[in-house]
């Protein structure tokens, strides 16, 4: 099992970032993330070049300038930001390729920069917590709560995609488990994903949890059984991924970002054909009653 895919926290930090994974780094075409973290007062530039980004608050508040801001004919965008991601849906900032972005923050804080190539300049925007879809998917032991604030058919992007998924201590995730490497209009779409976990501690002691990819028969042959803890993040170039079990007492968080080359910005996925009979289980049964840890705000 390749411990290539699994990239321990701060195994790509720097000055800046505690992780800092772009295409070169994963060893494929289009998605990349970085988490910046800021303290008190701080603020951290950077060019997009080629790509899209998405600066999403995990923890804090902070203001996303995009080209000198608007008294230069820019964007500013003040995200209100959140205490933890399992304490409320963010709001966030798209910033679009061929741009120079600042984010700065008052009172420090940690942020994600989920980033895809891409061909089209689409315009900045700002991403109000109001308008992102909080859905609970799956029941029993497989309930998980999806936040879908770029989700493809959510929010416009020209390559990126990007969710968040909160799986309560004892359930699994990423069930049954699923792939999308092939390239089949209507039933499958090509994406290269990451995954980046949080987990919360029991007084003190930190969470964990489990990832598993499997081999398709296609690319790399990506074959994964990892332990994963805060800030540790998973490369899935192919591959059936899942479950992803978080362990009892801790729940997990993942974040999902996702981008390919099929002319189709869309999430299309198979499942597994030893587990997809499990979703047949579903329809009747409650969704675990710890869900959801939060909705969305009101406008």
């Amino acid at each position: 099992m390749s411990s290539a895919h699994h990239l321990p926290a701060h195994r790509t930090s720097d000055e800046a970032h505690s992780v800092n994974i772009g295409p070169r780094q994963a060893g494929w075409d289009h998605c990349g993330l970085r988490v910046l973290e800021l303290g008190p007062g701080a603020r951290h530039s950077f060019a997009t070049d080629d790509s899209e980004w998405i600066v999403l608050p995990l923890s804090g508040a902070c203001t996303v300038t995009v080209d000198g801001g608007e008294a230069a004919g820019g964007d500013t965008f003040r995200l209100h930001g959140r205490a933890s991601v399992f304490s409320a849906v963010s709001d966030f900032a798209y910033v679009p390729r061929d741009a120079r972005v600042t984010v700065e923050s008052h009172d420090g804080g940690r942020f994600a920069l989920a980033g895809a190539r891409c061909e089209r300049r689409l315009p900045a925007r700002h991403g109000p917590a109001s308008d992102v879809p909080v859905e609970l998917r799956g029941t029993g032991s497989c309930s998980r709560q999806v936040n879908n604030f770029a989700a493809a058919d959510v929010f416009a992007c020209d390559r990126l995609i990007a969710v968040e998924v909160i799986t309560p201590g004892g359930n699994w995730s990423s069930f049954p488990p699923h792939k999308h490497d092939e390239h089949l209009p209507g039933v499958e779409s090509r994406l290269e994903e990451i995954y980046y976990f949080e987990f919360t501690a029991h007084e003190g002691t930190p969470g964990l949890g489990y990832q598993r990819v499997t081999p398709s028969g296609r690319g790399t042959g990506t074959d994964v059984l990892a332990e994963v803890r805060d800030g540790d993040v998973i490369l899935i170039p192919d591959g059936w991924h899942g479950p992803s079990m978080a362990v009892p007492g801790h729940h997990m968080y993942y974040l999902n970002v996702m981008a390919g080359p099929d002319p189709e910005r869309a999430w299309l996925i198979r499942d597994h054909p030893d587990h997809a009979w499990i979703r047949d289980t579903w329809p009747g049964l409650p969704v675990d009653s710890r869900l959801p840890l939060y909705t969305a705000p009101r406008p």
